[in-house]
């Protein structure tokens, strides 16, 4: 899991200690529970720009295809189906 990190064990427990020490064993899940709600926040606000950029993006080819003449919506139609 960690290996792109190249941290070994040793390294871990080291982290762990000093978060515990840190912050003390009471504060941990208070923290965790944090950065969990910053990335589901995160994570719903990218879908938010996808789902804009993706509505943005189908609004743009209906504006293009009302301006092509009914000859190219036709063979553009027959073409798809």
């Amino acid at each position: 899991m960690l290996l792109f990190l190249n941290i070994g064990t040793s390294e871990i427990i080291l982290i762990i200690l000093v978060i515990v020490i840190f912050f003390g064993p009471k504060k941990i899940p208070e923290l965790a529970k944090s950065f969990g709600k910053a990335i589901n926040n995160f994570n719903q606000a990218a879908d938010k720009v996808k789902e804009e950029i993706n509505r943005e993006v189908v609004e743009l080819q209906d504006a293009g295809d009302e301006t092509k003449p009914k000859s190219e919506k036709t063979k553009k139609k027959h073409s798809d189906e």
